[in-house]
């Protein structure tokens, strides 16, 4: 049986709800597919203190955030339907989508699709890395914030950008002692008012070192870690042993983008977005007419971005259905400042140099536009 509506969207974190509210805020039928159990995402690992402005929900902690956007959905029921643990497993050329619902075969047929899916963690290659006691930092998140559960005792953290930061951090908060942040960029990559909070607690920052191997019998015992040149080679006689239980990797996020490669969307390889994202247009349309994308599908940024990309994508999705009414126009208008806020200064750089590659696809028009 083919359940039909006018949106659906795929993925339930900060861009996928933002999405979801929107438009069935603007008077769109939703139905909203996340694959775990419970709706956040990332969110709800997250318990630091958000930056940005009031509309970005600036000084509230990330688990809060979860829960706001989660009760403007309940306030929207009677427009959208929430599937958890569902995982989309195809989308195909006719536009519709296959779900793994709770292990039943579901077919979707949506008007438009928004494509929150998120983001996976980047991983490194070197000499005994699938010893036990080796995480991402997603996973290091999660035990701690979700489960509360410590990961170990002492902690050698791989990656000095704001991921790598902030969850130092959270181990420092949950009593975990961390050796050491390795860095392999001459500089950090985060921002410095998370790297201070790490110097002040003692932990020292290695800019231009990497992990050489980890060492244990049956799980992590320690790790060797160098100095590296700027040719990426370690230096000789700079390797030095650190006794830690845990190896934190936290390289960067991969979008997650396989249903758009199936769906056929132009896709371009940028770097500086993480890796492979959709061209879309400055409505974050992709090349297949109906098809939006937000987040971290749509290239690596920070959660409040991710917010307000899902805003952006559920409210042009809305409109190109009809729905909306007055003022959308100067909704739309607040979205790219916000935006625009968010990605400037010299942190943003890259960025947005990402974005001017990724912007500028002319979408074709739809089928229900020629008519």
């Amino acid at each position: 049986m083919m359940y039909e509506t006018d949106l659906v969207v795929i993925g339930g974190g900060p861009a996928g709800l933002m999405a979801a509210n929107t438009a069935a805020g603007a008077g769109a039928s939703v139905l909203l597919l996340e694959r775990d159990r419970h709706l956040g995402g990332q969110l709800i690992k997250q318990t630091h203190k958000f930056f940005g402005s009031e509309k970005q929900h600036a000084s509230e902690r990330g688990i809060d955030i979860a829960a706001l956007l989660g009760d403007e959905l309940k306030s929207l029921e009677d427009r959208v339907t929430v599937w958890t643990h569902a995982t989309a497993v195809g989308l195909y050329d006719d536009g519709v989508i296959t779900v793994d619902y709770d292990g039943t075969y579901r077919k979707v047929r949506p008007k438009r699709i928004v494509a929150a899916t998120g983001a996976s963690e980047k991983f490194l290659s070197f000499p005994n890395n699938d010893l036990p006691g080796i995480y991402g930092a997603g996973a290091v998140q999660t035990m701690m914030n979700v489960y509360g559960l410590r990961p170990g005792k002492r902690v050698l953290m791989i990656g000095a950008g704001n991921i790598g930061l902030i969850v130092s951090y959270q181990l420092l908060q949950a009593g975990v002692s961390v050796a050491a942040v390795v860095e392999g960029l001459p500089q950090i990559g985060g921002y410095a008012v998370h790297a201070s909070k790490i110097r002040r607690a003692g932990v020292p920052i290695l800019t231009s070192h990497t992990i050489v191997r980890a060492d244990g019998k049956e799980s992590v015992e320690s790790a060797v870690i160098a100095e590296i040149g700027s040719d990426w080679k370690v230096v000789r006689g700079s390797e030095q042993t650190i006794p830690c239980d845990v190896i934190c990797i936290s390289v960067g996020l991969t979008p997650l983008t396989e249903l758009l490669w199936q769906a056929g969307c132009e896709m371009r390889y940028i770097p500086a977005l993480g890796g492979y994202v959709p061209a879309r247009s400055d409505r974050l349309e992709t090349t297949v007419p109906g098809i939006y994308v937000a987040g971290d599908a749509a290239g690596i940024e920070e959660a409040s971005a991710a917010m307000v990309e899902g805003h952006l994508a559920g409210l042009e999705a809305a409109l190109s259905l009809g729905c909306g009414g007055d003022g959308c126009e100067e909704e739309r208008a607040d979205c790219l400042k916000q935006l625009s806020s968010l990605r400037s200064g010299p942190t943003a750089e890259k960025i947005r140099a990402g974005l001017s590659c990724a912007h500028g696809c002319q979408t074709p028009k739809r089928r229900d536009e020629h008519a």
